[in-house]
């Protein structure tokens, strides 16, 4: 492995040199990986880093069969990328250079890193000899990582052999699961600016999902005895030193960069929000079409589930809903549901006919789709292809006798169906209705989780009486979905309303996809997105962005908050409701990469100027 020059990081003048070039990598765990949210972050963002960039820009992730064969397309060509990736080659590594399936077509290193797993026991003494980071009893991503990180330290040494007299090369590190190399490239004084963004603390996360209070208490703790508490002292380790040693140190937002102080030691440089590529229609009307047309499948989906049992008017019906990783309290799960039964007795104290469905959309251990609700929207569509056919039938029955009467009264319609068409219906119809409850819960789980056990405890069950029923679908949702047949996007625009007020969420994409859709969104002002919106505008609640307050207030009080909130939304009418969507789609191109991209060059520019300085 390469070892540089260690005197020239004592060199306090540093005289410049002509640059020929200037490129930039950017790696992470999820590059062509989709594993989490950093991957919408950089997959967003490849498009507008491509246009800065060009074929100066590369990003580095591993090498997984099954997301490389659909995303990746292996090439070959004169950049020093793919020099250095053939020349890597030939030195028996697994590397593959190739572009990535996406909008922009970024040029991406794969590095195959099962071999790296014959070396393991040496590469964890390293990381134990040189910087001090434990691996006893680490979770088996931990040796993944290390693994990985080996090859892309491999592959950043020889690209620095070869090419970092010529050009000035900028590493952007994302996350604990690529920044080993981003460690002991300092170390050694290499020749390169590094970036180090964290999306979410490791200690964070753990803390705040464990115990209460987490922001109060949050200057008192001490990372290394919470990161042993909780046996994350790799994760935990590697963060703190890539923290500490890299030019530049980002997150994503001012409420992350609080915890970036205590468990790293080290005040952020730079704060970079989260965007996403927003994508206008040339007339209002546009957008709101659509959302009619996915909200139409949506209802195919709540007929199928709830009409076998009991009906009511969807044209009078608000969908609700929420999603994201499976964290009850982190996401706010526990204060939605809350909030849920407090506005479903709200309803019906008020005599209010508006009925809520709510979506909650986690992916959560399940043996499969519950059987009877598969059979219950089988039958539905039973019901319509027997409907269509006997549409069809009577249409066509009804032009002849309208053409060839010369009475001009309506004729009895029930003579042009067959018995044959009369009877399926019936038989399908009293196959259908039961008088059982509609499930709660779309799939079987593997066992009863946070949200099954409120439902029970709360009784909130689908009662006919309740105003607000709920769904808790327990996977993704996606076209091969037979349940809902769309994608998730389509989803989104299909409702009327995200609910995310998370208690942590370092920046949160979940309301920003709402936004960007054009649909109002509930958050908190302790997540990321909540905070921005707190900072870039005052009448955020007119714009369609609803702010739960769990800085000031405690549970019981936001429960109430919420409540307040949901309620005001559906009984808000029809006409101020479109109104807000417009609003809501007008202010999202504030969240567009073109705009937002400035902050990571900002940061690029940073790390160049700190390069070759000692830090502190």
């Amino acid at each position: 492995m390469t070892k540089f020059n260690k005197a020239a990081s004592e060199t306090i003048k540093i005289e410049p040199r002509k640059e020929s070039k200037e490129v930039l990598f950017e790696l992470a765990w999820e590059v062509c990986n989709q594993v989490g949210g950093i991957y919408t972050v950089i997959r967003s963002k490849v498009p507008a880093m491509v246009e800065k960039w060009g074929d100066d820009y590369c990003l580095i992730g591993p090498y997984i069969p099954q997301t490389a064969s659909i995303e990746f397309e292996p090439s070959v060509d004169d950049s020093p990328f793919c020099k250095a990736a053939e020349a890597l080659k030939k030195d028996g590594f697994d590397v593959h250079y190739g572009h990535w399936l996406v909008t922009g077509r970024p040029k991406i290193i794969l590095l195959d890193f099962n071999k790296a797993f014959e070396r393991l026991d040496s590469l964890k003494f390293e990381l134990w000899e040189h910087h001090q980071i434990s691996t006893i009893n680490a979770e088996p991503l931990v040796n993944s990582v290390i693994a990985f990180s080996s090859m892309i330290e491999e592959y950043l040494n020889l690209f620095l052999d070869k090419f970092g007299s010529k050009l000035s090369v900028t590493a952007h590190f994302h996350e604990w699961m690529s920044a080993i190399p981003l460690i002991n490239l300092t170390k050694n004084n290499a020749p390169i600016a590094t970036v180090f963004t964290t999306h979410a603390t490791m200690l964070g996360r753990y803390i705040a999902g464990n115990v209460d209070s987490f922001y109060e208490h949050l200057p008192s703790y001490n990372w290394r005895d919470e990161a042993r508490n909780y046996g994350i002292e790799a994760q935990a380790g590697i963060e703190h030193s890539a923290a500490q040693n890299c030019h530049v140190l980002t997150t994503v937002s001012d409420v992350t960069a609080k915890e970036c102080e205590v468990f790293f030691e080290r005040k952020c440089d730079l704060i970079l929000p989260n965007g996403l590529n927003i994508t206008r229609f040339a007339a209002t009307h546009e957008f709101q079409n659509l959302h009619v047309k996915y909200k139409n499948k949506i209802n195919q989906f709540v007929m199928g589930h709830f009409f076998q049992s009991y009906s009511w008017d969807l044209d009078n019906t608000l969908y609700f809903f929420t999603s994201g990783r499976y964290e009850y309290k982190n996401k706010g799960y526990d204060l939605t549901l809350e909030a849920l039964k407090r506005l479903n007795f709200k309803l019906v104290k008020n005599n209010v006919d508006t009925n809520v469905v709510m979506f909650i959309i986690t992916r959560n251990p399940i043996k499969s789709i519950n059987p009877e609700v598969l059979q219950s929207r089988a039958v539905m569509e039973e019901i319509r292809e027997t409907c269509d056919a006997i549409e069809k039938q009577l249409g066509d029955e009804l032009f002849y006798a309208s053409a060839a009467n010369e009475d001009p009264t309506m004729p009895d319609l029930n003579t042009f169906v067959d018995d044959y068409w009369r009877l399926r219906l019936r038989r399908t119809i009293q196959t259908w209705k039961t008088k059982t409850l509609p499930h709660t819960v779309t799939h079987l789980l593997e066992g009863p989780d946070d949200i099954t056990r409120f439902f029970d405890q709360s009784n909130l069950k689908n009662h006919a009486k309740d105003r607000v029923k709920f769904v808790y679908h327990p996977d993704f949702i996606s076209p091969t979905n037979p349940l809902f047949g769309l994608e998730y996007d389509q989803f989104v625009r299909g409702c009327h309303l995200g609910v995310f007020p998370s208690y942590y969420e370092p920046w949160g994409y979940t309301p920003l996809e709402c936004v960007i859709r054009g649909i109002p969104t509930v958050t908190s002002d302790l997540s990321g997105f909540g905070d921005f919106m707190q900072q870039i505008m005052k009448d955020y609640e007119n714009v369609g962005v609803y702010m739960v307050n769990r800085k000031e207030k405690n549970f019981d009080e936001a429960a109430d908050q919420l409540a307040d909130l949901l309620f005001k939304f559906v009984t808000m009418n029809r006409r101020d409701r479109i109104m807000q969507r417009n609003r809501v789609e007008n202010f999202s191109d504030i969240f567009d990469w073109t705009n937002l991209r400035s902050y990571y060059d900002t940061a690029h520019d940073l790390a160049k100027r700190k390069r070759g300085v000692k830090l502190k």
